[in-house]
């Protein structure tokens, strides 16, 4: 009896301490696992190191190849808006180099080189990839002609006198005096009123004059004499001599829109 509990006692002692053996055991791999999960760590961060040193190189190359290469250069300087100014002179203000970088041309000096083409009124540069330059340009337009020495010079709504003909254009009024000074107030007074005018209207104007800026006065094709006073309330004064040209009348007088007279 004796020994059968002493062998019971020894081998209740085995599974009793053989319990904290499997503990033991079983950890063991989760302390492996720890250890090894550090090197695929460190490989991610080696990699995303380089991943951000080829992308810096590649944003210096790029850079380099847009700066000083004419790989994305120049090869074409397109004209947009030009209808009587010719193409070439505009490209030839512009002054762009044939294979400039294309990131190298700067688009506002550009820009005030074609401006001082007298004809134009505005001007707009930009790049368009890959190898284009676009001037697009607004020339002036004639509302009036002013007729000196070497034939008629044509006159935008804000006085400046731009380009110069032989023979004046069909649908444009004269402005009196012949030889009128581009830089005269009443100039410009005349201009900006004819401006407002209506199409069909401003067509049929033969001559226009001013006395001073606030004498505006225009002769139609048939002889008839209209008095505008100043450029105040142009617009209201062109609707009222709209309706009062459909009455008999050699003087039409709008210079005081509320009380027109016809005589």
């Amino acid at each position: 009896m004796a020994s059968k509990s002493r062998r019971s006692a020894r081998g209740t002692g085995r599974g009793t301490t053989a319990r904290p053996r499997d503990r033991t055991a079983r950890s063991k791999p989760k302390t492996t696992r720890t250890r090894t999960g550090g090197v695929p760590t460190r490989r991610r961060a080696l990699r995303r190191r380089w991943g951000v040193l080829v992308g810096l190189v590649s944003l210096l190359v790029l850079g380099y190849v847009l700066m000083f290469t004419p790989l994305l250069g120049v090869n074409t300087v397109r004209v947009e808006g030009a209808d009587h100014v010719s193409t070439a002179r505009i490209r030839d203000k512009a002054g762009v180099q044939q294979d400039t970088p294309l990131l190298r041309v700067d688009t506002a000096a550009v820009q005030g080189r074609v401006a001082t083409l007298p004809q134009l009124s505005g001007v707009e540069v930009s790049r368009s990839w890959p190898s284009t330059i676009v001037v697009s340009v607004t020339e002036r337009a004639a509302v009036a002609a002013v007729e000196v020495d070497q034939g008629f010079r044509l006159v935008d709504r804000h006085g400046v006198a731009y380009r110069t003909v032989d023979d004046k254009p069909a649908d444009l009024p004269v402005v009196l005096p012949s030889g009128a000074a581009a830089k005269d107030q009443r100039l410009e007074t005349v201009v900006g009123v004819l401006a407002e005018l209506p199409t069909q209207l401003r067509k049929r104007v033969a001559t226009a004059s001013a006395d001073s800026a606030h004498a505006v006065r225009f002769t139609l094709g048939d002889d008839t004499e209209v008095i505008w006073g100043d450029a105040a309330r142009s617009k209201r004064k062109a609707r009222v001599l709209a309706a009062l040209l459909t009455r008999e009348g050699q003087v039409y007088d709008v210079s005081s829109p509320e009380l027109p007279t016809v005589r």
